[in-house]
C-alpha cells in the first residue's frame, strides 16, 4: 500500500486535468471569437484577425490562468520526487506573479502587452510539469463527501449565471433565442450609469465575470487535491490561495452579472462594486473575510484522521 501511494502522489490529479481542459476549451474559444469578429465589436481590443485572437488569449493567460497556475505548482511542487521540479516549479510560480502588478492586465487596455509574455512562461512551465505527472499516471481521490454536493450546488450556480458569458466568448447573442433570449439580455441595446451611449448589454468576447467563474470553479476543483497535501505548510497556503481564489471569483461574478442582468434593465442604479483590482474598501474587506471563513471551515474539516483516510483513497491510473 505504501508503494502505492508514492506512485498516485507522483502522478497528476484528475482534478488538475478538468482545470487544464476547462481553460484550454476556453483559450480556443477565445482566440477564434478575437480573430473572426472585429476589434470594434469586442471589449478595449484594437488588433483584429490573427494578431487580434493570439493577442487576447496571451492576456487570458495572464488573468485568470496565471493565478490558478501558481496553485497548481505548489501542489505539483509538493509532490515532485526530485530538486530540479521543485525549482522549476518555484521558478513557475515567480514567473506568474506579475499578474498581481497593476497595469499588467488593465480592464480598459486589453491588448497583449511585450510584459504579459513573463506570466505565459510561468503558465507554460505549469503545462509542462502537469504533462510530466500525467505521463506518471493519474491520481483519483475516490473518497466522496458532503463537500462535494456543496461544490456541485455552487459550480451549477455560476454556470446558470455564466449561459451568457459563454456565448459571449463564442461571439454570439440571445436576441431571438426561445426562453434564453427571455431569461438573459445580450444584444439589446442598453445604457448604465455613468454610460450614457448606448451598447449592448453583454459584449462579444470575454467578460470578467467568466473569469469570475473559472476561478470559482478552478478553487472547487483543486481543493479537492488539497486533503491529500503531506506539507502542513504547503497545505495551510494553498487552502488559503484556493479559499481567496473562490471569493474573489464569486465577487468578479456577482459584480459582472448584476450589472448586465439588473443595473442594465433599468431596474435599479446601484451597482455591486466593482472588485478586479484589489484595493482598500469595503467590498475587498467583504471579500477578505468570505475567504477567512471558507479557510476556517476548510481547517475544521480537515482533521487529521480524515487527511489520512483521503490519502490512502489515492489509487494510481496509467495512462
Amino acid at each position: 500500500m505504501g508503494d502505492e501511494r508514492s506512485i498516485a502522489r507522483s502522478g497528476l490529479p484528475v482534478e488538475a486535468i478538468g482545470v487544464g481542459v476547462l481553460f484550454g476549451a476556453f483559450s480556443v474559444a477565445i482566440f477564434v471569437t478575437y480573430a473572426r469578429l472585429q476589434a470594434a465589436d469586442l471589449y478595449h481590443v484594437s488588433a483584429n484577425g490573427v494578431a487580434g485572437g493570439a493577442g487576447r488569449v496571451l492576456v487570458f493567460l495572464n488573468f485568470p490562468i496565471a493565478l490558478v497556475a501558481i496553485a497548481v505548482l505548489a501542489l505539483l511542487a509538493e509532490r515532485a520526487r526530485d530538486r530540479v521540479s521543485v525549482a522549476l516549479a518555484v521558478a513557475g510560480i515567480v514567473l506568474c506573479l506579475p499578474v498581481f502588478w497593476p497595469g499588467v492586465v488593465d480592464a480598459a487596455d486589453l491588448d497583449a502587452k511585450w510584459i504579459n509574455s513573463v506570466a505565459a512562461v510561468g503558465v507554460a512551465i505549469t503545462v509542462a510539469m502537469a504533462i510530466a505527472a500525467a505521463r506518471r499516471g493519474r491520481e483519483h481521490l475516490t473518497r466522496r463527501g458532503r463537500s462535494d454536493v456543496v461544490r456541485i450546488v455552487v459550480a451549477a450556480v455560476v454556470l446558470v449565471l455564466a449561459v451568457p458569458w459563454i456565448a459571449a466568448d463564442l461571439g454570439f447573442s440571445f436576441n431571438g433565442v426561445p426562453v434564453l433570449g427571455t431569461l438573459y439580455q445580450s444584444g439589446e441595446l442598453r445604457s448604465q450609469p455613468g454610460n450614457p451611449e448606448l451598447h449592448r448589454a453583454v459584449h462579444h468576447g470575454h467578460h470578467h465575470g467568466m473569469d469570475g467563474v473559472l476561478l470559482v470553479l478552478s478553487a472547487l476543483l483543486l481543493s479537492r487535491v488539497v486533503p491529500s497535501v503531506r506539507s502542513r505548510a504547503v497545505r495551510t497556503a494553498v487552502t488559503a490561495y484556493l479559499a481567496l481564489m473562490l471569493s474573489y471569483g464569486a465577487a468578479e461574478v456577482a459584480n459582472d452579472f448584476w450589472l448586465e442582468q439588473v443595473v442594465k434593465r433599468g431596474w435599479t442604479d446601484w451597482a455591486i462594486p466593482d472588485t478586479t483590482v484589489p484595493k482598500l474598501s469595503v467590498a475587498w474587506g467583504l471579500i477578505v473575510l468570505a475567504a477567512a471563513c471558507l479557510f476556517a471551515a476548510a481547517e475544521y474539516r480537515a482533521r487529521p484522521t480524515a487527511r489520512a483516510d483521503t490519502v490512502g483513497a489515492l489509487r494510481p491510473t496509467a495512462l
